[in-house]
């Protein structure tokens, strides 16, 4: 059953927003932080891959937090959508790509002329893999035959120099060909059941994952963006302040929750306060920034070339033109209370 929450009331525009249970949305799903002029009721209790399939095939949502790599797509295919420059969910992508331990795959460059199973070919945590792997370690998209589970949430014609595989609707899940030796990887967004359950069969290929993630963070200083927060074009051509009422909004949530997460008593973690620390030494004060700020602007334009070297966008068009504008002053809609 899915989670509402309503904020009511009846001289507002009323609006619904699809998105995760995060700290950083905890605010506004329990209405502590209301966004100006907006009678918001909140779904929050849905998978992600439904959360973005009901809002990229069926529109059913206003507003949704969804995936970055699937945004491009869409918008590069002249698609309804626009975004906020609102970033839910950020995840280094090293410890999520899974080798078969039977393989013989010990670097990087062991998988050119491998199987690599994916459930999506354009969700943003492939797209980063991809990426990722071409450039920091030199293994071309071309150079490995991409096992593709399920649908894309938005179709596309892959390019013909791409050796793709679509699974069949009844064929085993990519993780469990992964296990069976069928694929010899698999890139993921999440943990796969096999390594959960330290199947031998099945181990990382970056065991030291951390020490690359960090390697790649001092490099790049890349936090991979994964999700941006889509709404409809024709919500903000109807209604041009309502970007800035949710972009407030979004940040207003996200202070008061950065702020209880300070307290090293808000997680049963025996070294939380040290962990806290680390990540503010690394990444900053705000690893979770909003904004088309200069490294925001860094981090999804290297998304957005990635898509374009996939070939599943025509151009790497400007990061502007992904994201409605919301720090500007806007035309107030009369019927706003």
């Amino acid at each position: 059953m899915l989670k509402i929450h309503s904020q009511n009331s009846s001289k507002k525009l009323p609006l619904t927003l699809a998105c995760g249970q995060y700290e950083i949305t905890r605010p506004l799903i329990e209405g502590i932080v209301k966004p100006e002029g907006i009678d918001l009721t909140v779904v929050s209790e849905m998978d992600s891959t439904t959360r973005q399939w009901r809002f990229l095939r069926n529109r059913e949502f206003d507003v949704s937090e969804t995936s970055s790599g699937n945004h491009i797509v869409s918008v590069g295919q002249g698609g309804p959508f626009t975004a906020l420059p609102v970033f839910l969910h950020r995840r280094f992508r090293h410890g999520f790509i899974f080798i078969n331990t039977g393989k013989g795959i010990k670097t990087p460059k062991d998988l050119i002329g491998k199987r690599i199973g994916v459930k999506t070919f354009m969700v943003t945590a492939i797209a980063w893999s991809r990426g990722i792997l071409e450039e920091e370690y030199g293994v071309r998209r071309e150079d490995v035959e991409w096992v593709v589970e399920l649908d894309e949430d938005v179709a596309f014609d892959p390019p013909k120099n791409l050796k793709l595989t679509r699974l069949p609707p009844d064929s085993p899940s990519v993780e469990t060909l992964l296990a069976n030796g069928e694929v010899d990887a698999v890139m993921h967004p999440d943990l796969i059941q096999p390594l959960l359950d330290k199947d031998p069969r099945v181990g990382r290929l970056f065991p030291d994952y951390k020490t690359e993630e960090l390697a790649y963070y001092a490099k790049t200083k890349i936090f991979p963006i994964m999700h941006v927060m889509g709404l409809r074009h024709e919500l903000v051509e109807a209604h041009p302040w309502v970007p800035m009422s949710l972009f407030n909004a979004f940040n207003e949530a996200k202070a008061i929750a950065m702020q209880r997460m300070a307290n090293p008593l808000v997680a049963p973690l025996a070294w939380y306060e040290e962990q806290w620390e680390e990540q503010q030494n690394i990444l900053g004060p705000d690893p979770w920034e909003y904004g088309l700020t200069a490294a925001n602007r860094h981090n999804f334009g290297k998304l957005v070339e990635y898509a374009h070297k996939d070939g599943v966008i025509a151009q790497a068009l400007p990061v502007d033109d992904f994201f409605t504008p919301v720090t500007d002053g806007v035309v107030q809609d009369k019927k706003r209370a």
